[in-house]
Protein backbone atom coordinates (compact mmCIF):
# COMPACT_ATOMS: atom_id res chain seq x y z
CA UNK A 1 0.00 0.00 0.00
CA UNK A 2 1.23 3.47 -0.88
CA UNK A 3 -0.25 6.79 0.24
CA UNK A 4 1.07 10.03 -1.25
CA UNK A 5 0.21 13.25 -3.06
CA UNK A 6 -0.09 13.42 -6.84
CA UNK A 7 2.85 15.89 -7.22
CA UNK A 8 5.03 13.06 -5.85
CA UNK A 9 3.70 10.48 -8.33
CA UNK A 10 6.92 10.39 -10.36
CA UNK A 11 8.46 8.44 -7.45
CA UNK A 12 6.25 5.48 -8.36
CA UNK A 13 6.40 5.33 -12.17
CA UNK A 14 9.24 2.80 -11.89
CA UNK A 15 6.78 0.30 -10.37
CA UNK A 16 5.67 -0.60 -13.88
CA UNK A 17 4.38 0.84 -17.13
CA UNK A 18 0.71 0.31 -16.23
CA UNK A 19 1.10 2.19 -12.96
CA UNK A 20 3.03 4.93 -14.79
CA UNK A 21 0.25 5.23 -17.39
CA UNK A 22 -2.40 5.55 -14.68
CA UNK A 23 -0.45 8.15 -12.71
CA UNK A 24 0.24 10.14 -15.88
CA UNK A 25 -3.49 10.16 -16.68
CA UNK A 26 -4.27 11.36 -13.16
CA UNK A 27 -1.72 14.19 -13.51
CA UNK A 28 -3.76 15.47 -16.47
CA UNK A 29 -7.18 14.72 -14.96
CA UNK A 30 -9.81 17.44 -15.24
CA UNK A 31 -12.23 17.33 -12.26
CA UNK A 32 -15.09 18.29 -14.61
CA UNK A 33 -14.70 14.91 -16.37
CA UNK A 34 -18.01 13.04 -16.40
CA UNK A 35 -18.43 9.91 -14.31
CA UNK A 36 -17.77 6.69 -16.18
CA UNK A 37 -15.10 4.35 -17.49
CA UNK A 38 -12.16 5.64 -19.53
CA UNK A 39 -9.92 3.09 -21.23
CA UNK A 40 -6.23 3.99 -21.06
CA UNK A 41 -4.94 0.65 -22.38
CA UNK A 42 -8.10 -1.41 -22.88
CA UNK A 43 -8.74 -3.86 -20.06
CA UNK A 44 -5.12 -3.62 -18.90
CA UNK A 45 -5.47 -0.06 -17.55
CA UNK A 46 -8.67 1.93 -17.20
CA UNK A 47 -10.05 4.74 -15.06
CA UNK A 48 -13.37 4.76 -13.22
CA UNK A 49 -14.49 8.32 -12.51
CA UNK A 50 -17.00 8.39 -9.65
CA UNK A 51 -19.08 10.89 -7.69
CA UNK A 52 -20.79 9.86 -4.47
CA UNK A 53 -21.31 10.75 -0.83
CA UNK A 54 -19.19 9.19 1.88
CA UNK A 55 -20.95 7.06 4.50
CA UNK A 56 -20.15 5.71 7.97
CA UNK A 57 -17.55 2.93 7.92
CA UNK A 58 -20.12 0.51 9.35
CA UNK A 59 -21.95 0.68 6.00
CA UNK A 60 -18.92 -0.46 3.97
CA UNK A 61 -16.98 -3.72 3.61
CA UNK A 62 -13.30 -4.50 3.16
CA UNK A 63 -12.44 -5.64 -0.35
CA UNK A 64 -9.50 -6.83 -2.40
CA UNK A 65 -8.81 -7.74 -6.00
CA UNK A 66 -6.67 -10.42 -7.62
CA UNK A 67 -6.32 -9.32 -11.25
CA UNK A 68 -5.98 -5.56 -10.73
CA UNK A 69 -4.38 -3.11 -8.38
CA UNK A 70 -6.19 0.13 -7.51
CA UNK A 71 -4.87 3.65 -7.60
CA UNK A 72 -7.56 5.61 -5.75
CA UNK A 73 -7.29 9.38 -6.29
CA UNK A 74 -9.39 12.09 -4.67
CA UNK A 75 -10.16 15.06 -6.93
CA UNK A 76 -12.66 16.75 -4.58
CA UNK A 77 -13.88 16.10 -1.05
CA UNK A 78 -12.36 14.07 1.77
CA UNK A 79 -12.63 10.33 2.29
CA UNK A 80 -11.33 7.80 4.76
CA UNK A 81 -10.15 4.48 3.36
CA UNK A 82 -9.37 1.77 5.88
CA UNK A 83 -6.44 -0.55 5.15
CA UNK A 84 -5.54 -4.03 6.39
CA UNK A 85 -3.35 -6.73 4.83
CA UNK A 86 -5.47 -9.50 3.32
CA UNK A 87 -3.43 -11.99 5.36
CA UNK A 88 -5.20 -10.62 8.46
CA UNK A 89 -8.70 -10.64 6.94
CA UNK A 90 -11.38 -13.35 6.92
CA UNK A 91 -13.31 -13.70 3.63
CA UNK A 92 -17.03 -13.00 3.91
CA UNK A 93 -17.82 -13.94 0.30
CA UNK A 94 -16.43 -16.16 -2.42
CA UNK A 95 -14.11 -14.48 -4.90
CA UNK A 96 -16.04 -13.16 -7.92
CA UNK A 97 -13.68 -13.59 -10.89
CA UNK A 98 -16.01 -11.71 -13.23
CA UNK A 99 -15.88 -8.57 -11.06
CA UNK A 100 -12.41 -9.29 -9.56
CA UNK A 101 -13.84 -8.75 -6.10
CA UNK A 102 -13.65 -10.40 -2.68
CA UNK A 103 -15.33 -9.03 0.45
CA UNK A 104 -14.13 -9.57 4.00
CA UNK A 105 -15.50 -9.53 7.54
CA UNK A 106 -14.59 -6.53 9.66
CA UNK A 107 -11.12 -7.04 11.16
CA UNK A 108 -10.20 -6.36 14.76
CA UNK A 109 -7.67 -3.73 13.61
CA UNK A 110 -7.29 -1.54 10.52
CA UNK A 111 -5.41 1.60 9.61
CA UNK A 112 -7.48 4.66 8.61
CA UNK A 113 -6.09 6.64 5.68
CA UNK A 114 -7.48 10.15 5.22
CA UNK A 115 -7.45 11.21 1.58
CA UNK A 116 -8.14 14.78 0.52
CA UNK A 117 -7.92 16.51 -2.87
CA UNK A 118 -4.68 15.67 -4.63
CA UNK A 119 -3.91 12.55 -2.61
CA UNK A 120 -3.88 8.98 -3.85
CA UNK A 121 -3.51 5.50 -2.43
CA UNK A 122 -2.22 2.50 -4.34
CA UNK A 123 -3.58 -0.88 -3.24
CA UNK A 124 -2.01 -4.12 -4.47
CA UNK A 125 -3.94 -7.42 -4.39
CA UNK A 126 -2.57 -8.18 -0.91
CA UNK A 127 -3.93 -4.85 0.41
CA UNK A 128 -7.44 -5.06 1.81
CA UNK A 129 -9.21 -1.72 1.70
CA UNK A 130 -12.56 -0.23 2.67
CA UNK A 131 -13.16 2.96 0.63
CA UNK A 132 -16.00 5.46 0.67
CA UNK A 133 -15.99 6.09 4.41
CA UNK A 134 -16.72 9.49 5.85
CA UNK A 135 -14.03 11.62 7.38
CA UNK A 136 -15.82 13.50 10.14
CA UNK A 137 -19.15 14.06 8.42
CA UNK A 138 -20.71 12.67 5.23
CA UNK A 139 -19.73 14.65 2.18
CA UNK A 140 -19.56 14.58 -1.60
CA UNK A 141 -16.56 13.00 -3.31
CA UNK A 142 -15.17 13.19 -6.83
CA UNK A 143 -12.82 10.26 -7.20
CA UNK A 144 -10.90 8.32 -9.82
CA UNK A 145 -10.01 4.68 -9.41
CA UNK A 146 -7.34 3.53 -11.85
CA UNK A 147 -7.48 -0.23 -12.37
CA UNK A 148 -4.16 -1.68 -13.59
CA UNK A 149 -3.79 -5.35 -14.39
CA UNK A 150 -1.05 -6.99 -12.30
Amino acid sequence: MILDLLPQASRYTGLGPRIALGLDWLARFDPSTADGRYDLAGDDVFALVQSYATVPATEKKFESHRMYLDIQYIAAGTETIFYAPTSTLVPATEYDATKDFLLYAEPSAATPLRLSPGSFALFYPADGHKPGCLSGAPGPIKKVVIKARV
